[in-house]
């Protein structure tokens, strides 16, 4: 199930990261980082204006924009027009942390059964300044509601880094195979 971490002051240690600063930390990882690190990584993050390169819409899908990867992680910039969202998927082995720069995002988690399948588990609103984080094995829908009136920012980062996902459609006990397409440029 995916997890929201709580803030605590326990959970924050160090001083205000960069932008920056967070990719050249996921960069010095040699071994695959874990989720609580990434949260409070990301926790620590003034992601500011530095974003900015990294943003680019389009059409018809959300765009990925990757910041960096290496072996043990990535890290990438997420732009979803109103109503853009992802397949019903997992993330195959990798957990990972998802921080809203701007905009709404709606999350629906699920549950899957041999039997019965896919089915609904819960669903969420995080606003700018979320955070939200899967972990192994959770299944889950993000996207930019079609009501929002509004573009969605997101940053996300992958421990380790994302290959083929297993995709699922509700209702069905199905399981697909879907590889994300490179990031529209990195």
């Amino acid at each position: 199930m995916a997890t929201q971490f709580q803030e605590t002051e326990e959970s924050f240690h160090g001083p205000t990261l960069t932008f920056s600063d967070l990719a050249e930390k996921l960069k010095a990882f040699t071994i695959v980082p874990s989720l609580p690190e990434l949260y409070e990584l990301v926790e620590r993050t003034d992601f500011g204006e530095e974003v900015q390169p990294y943003l680019g819409f389009k059409a018809g899908n959300y765009s990925r924009h990757r910041v960096m990867k290496t072996p043990q992680v990535e890290m990438l910039v997420l732009c979803w027009k109103p109503g853009q969202r992802t397949p019903i998927h997992d993330h195959n082995g990798s957990h990972g942390a998802v921080f809203v720069h701007e905009g709404i995002l709606w999350e629906t988690t699920f549950d899957y059964d041999t039997e019965t399948g896919l089915n609904y588990q819960s669903h969420r609103e995080l606003r700018a300044g979320g955070l939200t984080v899967s972990e192994v094995p959770d299944i889950h829908q993000l996207g930019n509601p079609d009501v929002s009136g509004q573009d969605l920012i997101t940053i996300h980062i992958y421990a380790p880094p994302l290959g083929v996902l297993k995709t699922y459609k509700l209702g069905s006990a199905t399981i697909e195979q879907y590889t994300p397409a490179e990031p529209d440029f990195v």
